[in-house]
């Protein structure tokens, strides 16, 4: 029987490895901008056409290489970082495992131009699936550039699974700000189809932040540092208020690597406990030093796991440091019993009447110009007249300039249409609210109890659903068109979408460099801010795609019906209740909201009899 075992060639092996360092063009462009930093630069300029699918090109004023080394970098193993085995528990550099430039030579045409300072001439390479097509001397500046082009172009079935060019985007510019974050005193800049993104001067880390995540950082920033005999902390984090729903502007760097831990940002959060809601996640920077002996960062080819050999210090010395820094910054909430801070001059002589105004404007967003409130002396007279008197209820007047005009729309009449079911019909009238969250309605077989949030969230999902499979959302025009800018990131993720929001009822359009313009929002939200709403949208749709694992459209449903459901404490009158109730039973899935929790409870006679032994 002839032997079935065989030494791979190169090239496959190669493109083997090329599936775990080179997942996607960001992964690609990690490693060059890695490379770059060990080459010492002090500029480094990142060049993307196409996502990165088309061209990755990294320039860096580094030491540049030799004709050999340049050669010798895109064999693999081949690496200038470690000699021996026990360098491995003193790396202070990024790479070392002499696979990154190897692994994508087999899945891309690469193009090297690099030059050392003594040299009159640089050396130019050009390889295509790990096949050196040529190699010859050039003029270039001193450093080198990596053009990476037409990635997994003789690997199809890897090009196929890649995303759309704006998520792909969004990949590549959260790698370029975790290179950027650990290197401030680097000067970075990233140019997209041409157009500059980021164009970030060598500076402090603070400036850094503010240069990656805009102007609105500038002002939440708080210091934290923390020195110990084990490991030595520094960075900053975000006050309480800049807290955010989705998880992605949090960052650990160990010996200036980006690394990921669930259980050190668990300490972070930990710090913050009564400062933050539980669903919100803290924005912070921070640096640990420490010796490399007591760390293993060869765990995974991409780098971002690290071992410690003495986790639970480490997540005491964060823990510690990130309390010290909000207490020693006041960004605890502190009592000053000198003044009443709740209230401006001109409600301190009557504040009850600034509560009521509250209560009376606080739930707009299921308000209709049809739906009016009772006045309160009406329910007072309730229990002053004798229980043989009937009482009618008193309807306040209307002054002429409160005389609301409605028109028949398509909208109002569909939601006319809305009946309640046989069960709930037969219903006496007889809905109130308990604890401004449940709304209780009687049947005739007992009663019904519903959480208002649970189930207007069950309501406005399947309506935005429904609009997004068939790309028919009403829009209403915003009268003074807002603004919005966002980050790379955030505006790569808009992009995307666009066409689903439009679906929604929203008309955004792109208004210059990372900024878009809120034409419209969808018929049936009712706000005030319309930049508030979007931001919010975009913050709850990060959340459920970090949290879960929902297709585009689905996502965005459950996070507009997240946003602009009605919540807790909102007051309702009964006719909205019972409009809320037949909107709840009309829906193909009553029973649950969109995240699973229960949107009502039935309560039998047979129930209320066994609570009193009948």
């Amino acid at each position: 029987m002839s032997d079935v075992i065989q030494l791979l060639p190169d090239a496959i092996a190669n493109q083997i490895a090329a599936g775990e360092v080179v997942q996607r063009p960001a992964s690609a462009l990690k490693e060059l901008l890695e490379n770059a930093v060990d080459a010492g630069a002090t500029q480094i300029q990142v060049i993307v056409k196409e996502a990165g699918k088309q061209l990755i090109q990294v320039i860096d004023n580094g030491k540049g290489m030799s004709p050999t080394d340049a050669r010798m970098c895109f064999e693999r193993h081949a690496t200038s970082k470690i000699r021996t085995s026990q360098d491995l528990f003193a790396i202070r550099t990024f790479g070392f495992r002499g696979e990154a430039l190897a692994s994508i030579a087999a899945v891309a045409q690469v193009e090297l131009k690099s030059r050392q300072s003594h040299s009159e001439l640089g050396t130019l390479i050009q390889i295509e699936g790990s096949e050196v097509k040529r190699q010859e001397p050039t003029a270039s500046p001193v450093g080198t550039s990596v053009a990476m082009k037409n990635l997994f172009y003789n690997v199809p079935a890897r090009r196929n699974f890649l995303k759309s060019n704006p998520v792909e985007m969004r990949h590549i510019v959260e790698e370029f700000q975790r290179v950027a974050l650990a290197h401030p005193e680097i000067s970075f800049s990233l140019y997209q189809q041409d157009l500059e993104t980021y164009a970030l001067p060598a500076g402090k880390l603070s400036q850094r932040i503010v240069g990656l995540f805009g102007k609105s950082y500038q002002g939440q920033l708080v210091p934290c540092e923390e020195n110990t005999p084990h490991v030595n902390i520094k960075g900053y984090i975000g006050k309480p208020e800049q807290s955010k729903k989705s998880r992605g502007e949090q960052f650990f760097f160990v010996n200036n690597r980006y690394i990921k831990s669930s259980y050190l940002h668990h300490a972070v959060s930990t710090a913050f406990e009564g400062l933050i809601p539980q669903d919100q996640h803290p924005f912070y920077v921070l640096f640990m030093e420490i010796d490399p002996a007591h760390i293993d960062i060869n765990v995974h080819p991409t780098k971002t796991e690290i071992k410690f050999d003495d986790e639970r210090t480490v997540y005491a010395v964060i823990r510690s440091a990130v309390k010290q820094a909000l207490g020693a910054h006041h960004v605890t909430p502190a009592l000053d019993f000198s003044i009443d801070v709740n209230f401006q001059e001109n409600w301190t002589q009557n504040p009850e009447t600034k509560i009521e105004v509250d209560r009376e404007y606080s739930y707009k967003t299921f308000n209709t110009p049809e739906f009016k409130k009772t006045s309160v002396s009406g329910w007072e007279k309730l229990f002053e007249q004798g229980s043989e008197r009937k009482f009618i209820p008193e309807i306040p007047s209307r002054e002429p300039e409160q005389e609301i005009l409605t028109f028949p729309s398509r909208a109002s009449m569909e939601e006319s249409r809305l009946k309640l079911t046989p069960e709930e019909s037969e219903s006496t009238g007889t809905t109130f609210q308990v604890e401004i969250s449940y709304i209780v309605a009687q049947m005739s077989t007992g009663l019904l109890i519903v959480d208002q949030q649970a189930a207007h969230e069950r309501v406005l999902y399947e309506r935005y659903f429904r609009q997004l499979q068939v790309s028919q959302g009403a829009s209403q025009q915003c009268l003074f068109p807002p603004t919005l800018q966002l980050n790379p990131s955030d505006f790569a993720l808009v992009m995307d979408m666009i066409s689903e929001l439009h679906s929604l009822g929203f008309i955004v359009e792109e208004f210059g460099k990372d900024t878009i313009l809120i034409q419209g929002v969808p018929a049936d939200v009712q706000v005030k801010n319309e930049k508030e709403l979007f931001e919010g949208l975009l913050e709850q749709f990060k959340n459920f795609r970090n949290e879960l694992s929902l297709d585009k459209r689905e996502n965005l449903a459950r996070s507009i019906a997240r946003r602009s459901s009605i919540k807790k404490g909102q007051k309702l009158n009964t006719q909205e209740m019972e409009t809320l109730v037949g909107q709840l039973f009309a829906c193909q899935n009553p029973n649950y909201s969109p995240g699973g929790n229960k949107t009502f409870v039935k309560l039998d006679l047979n129930s209320i009899h066994s609570f009193f032994g009948k």
